[in-house]
């Protein structure tokens, strides 16, 4: 069966007219009650409907307008004149991270827009602009005038276990509001992002989820809704979710600068099949010369067995661990040499 791995934004297919971002007035929220972050207070389980109704004021809807671009002919004194080409909308999720208006979604709900709208739980449309964005992991902050929004935080703790209840919100469809309900079926699957270990849901998400959280049962997102696996192109119980750890990395980074630096010790890596079972391991086929590879004494032709004693099973996995990690702290690399194992320590430079 071919694998269909479908990112989540929803083309609504409808013209602009009447509701373009840009057009409508900045109407800000005036809340009944103070503000807080949402989740409950630490280590407390809610039923579901409870963190619904805590966690839902704070996901919202992303409008997205494109303007298909002119062609070169369109300018032509003898091109026949028409109505202006009508803009396409995509429709996806994000979520409120501050009270003064910062929101995350996924960098292709909003990457090729002109315009971009954040539709609130009550209606209210609000036009957003980009903080910043990282395709590499496809996350995007964007933000909102004013202030009093209800928010939600990341889970700060451990990832969550395999089994562990969560509850998706997003907007299917374009329909709205929609909560949906499972566990987490697995971690660290790999669906091509050299970047990113996604977690795997079985709750039910669709196209218009993208950049929907994810919450577990104290109300923390654990995951922001990325993409599914479907022979069809909807749900079929295998969504991915990007893990909250490196969700809050990669928007704190956004937020701070606009960008994302990543670590490199300047090496190229490659998967070849071992004999005689076939499994690929992890080569070095180059090192940059005066680059933290070559400094450390790693060597063309070195495989590497692990990172921080965690088992790679392919070059990306070396990947992750190189860009996640922290500024100025040492990967320990078990390598192979000449059939001798060995172990070089290397402090990846940020780019």
């Amino acid at each position: 069966m071919k694998r269909a791995v479908y990112a989540l934004g929803a083309v609504l297919a409808v013209a602009v007219v009447g509701c373009r971002p840009s057009e409508r007035p900045a109407q800000q929220p005036a809340p009944s009650r103070p503000v807080t972050a949402a989740p409950a207070p630490a280590g407390a389980e809610m039923a579901f409907p409870d963190v619904y109704d805590r966690v839902a004021p704070a996901v919202v809807s992303i409008l997205a307008a494109t303007t298909p671009r002119r062609s070169a002919l369109s300018d032509s004194p003898f091109a026949r004149r028409g109505p202006p080409p009508e803009s396409e909308m995509s429709a996806g999720s994000g979520f409120f991270i501050s009270a003064d208006g910062l929101i995350v979604t996924n960098n292709h709900v909003i990457a090729d827009a002109d315009r971009v709208a954040v539709v609130l739980r009550d209606g209210k449309q609000l036009p957003a602009r980009l903080v910043g964005r990282d395709p590499a992991t496809d996350l995007a902050v964007l933000k909102v005038e004013g202030r009093g929004y209800p928010f939600v935080n990341f889970a700060a703790a451990a990832p969550p276990r395999v089994g562990e209840e969560v509850i998706a919100i997003g907007n299917p469809f374009g329909l709205g509001t929609t909560a949906t309900t499972g566990i987490v079926s697995a971690l660290g699957r790999d669906i091509g992002s050299a970047y990113v270990n996604f977690l795997q849901l079985d709750a039910a998400i669709n196209q218009g989820n993208s950049g929907g959280p994810t919450f577990n049962r104290r109300g923390e997102v654990v995951g922001v809704n990325t993409a599914i696996f479907s022979p069809t192109g909807g749900s079929v119980g295998i969504g991915f979710a990007i893990p909250a750890a490196t969700a809050a990395e990669v928007t704190r980074q956004l937020i701070a600068s606009g960008r994302v630096e990543r670590g490199f010790i300047g090496a190229s890596l490659a998967d070849v099949p071992s004999e005689p079972d076939g499994q690929p391991v992890v080569v070095v086929a180059g090192v940059v010369a005066g680059g933290p590879a070559a400094r450390a004494g790693l060597r063309p032709g070195d495989q590497i067995a692990a990172v921080n004693g965690q088992a790679v099973s392919g070059a990306a996995d070396v990947i992750r661990q190189v860009t996640g990690a922290p500024q100025g702290k040492a990967l320990a690399f078990s390598i192979v040499r000449g059939g001798r194992t060995g172990a070089v320590s290397i402090t990846p430079q940020r780019q």
